[in-house]
C-alpha cells in the first residue's frame, strides 16, 4: 500500500503562496516560502529515494519545487528591483510607483 510523503502537499502550497506573496510583497515573502518549500523538498526526496515504491506522490513534491523556484526567482528580482528604485530615487520614487499602479488599477 503506497502512502504520501509527508511534506508533499505543504512544499506545493508554499510554492504556490511564494508565487502569489511576490505579486503582493516586495518579494520578501516569495523568497522565504521559496526557500522553507526547497528545503521541505529535499527531506521528502531523500525519503522517496530511500523506497521510492512507497510513495505515491511524488508529482506534487515535483510541482512545488519547480513552483518554489519560480517563486524564489521572482522575488529576488522583486527584491532587487525594490532595492534599485530605493537606492537611485529614494522612498519618495517608491511611493510614487506604488501610486500609480494604484490608479492603473481604477
Amino acid at each position: 500500500m503506497n502512502q504520501k510523503l509527508p511534506n508533499a502537499q505543504t512544499v506545493l502550497i508554499l510554492g504556490i503562496v511564494s508565487i502569489v506573496g511576490t505579486c503582493c510583497c516586495t518579494g520578501l515573502i516569495g523568497i522565504i516560502c521559496g526557500l522553507i518549500g526547497l528545503n521541505k523538498y529535499k527531506s521528502d526526496k531523500l525519503l522517496y529515494d530511500s523506497n521510492p515504491s512507497e510513495y505515491s506522490d511524488f508529482n506534487n513534491l515535483s510541482t512545488g519545487r519547480i513552483l518554489c523556484i519560480i517563486g524564489l526567482a521572482l522575488g529576488s528580482l522583486q527584491l532587487v528591483y525594490t532595492i534599485f528604485i530605493l537606492a537611485t530615487g529614494g522612498v519618495d520614487a517608491y511611493m510614487e510607483q506604488i501610486e500609480q499602479l494604484k490608479n492603473m488599477g481604477k
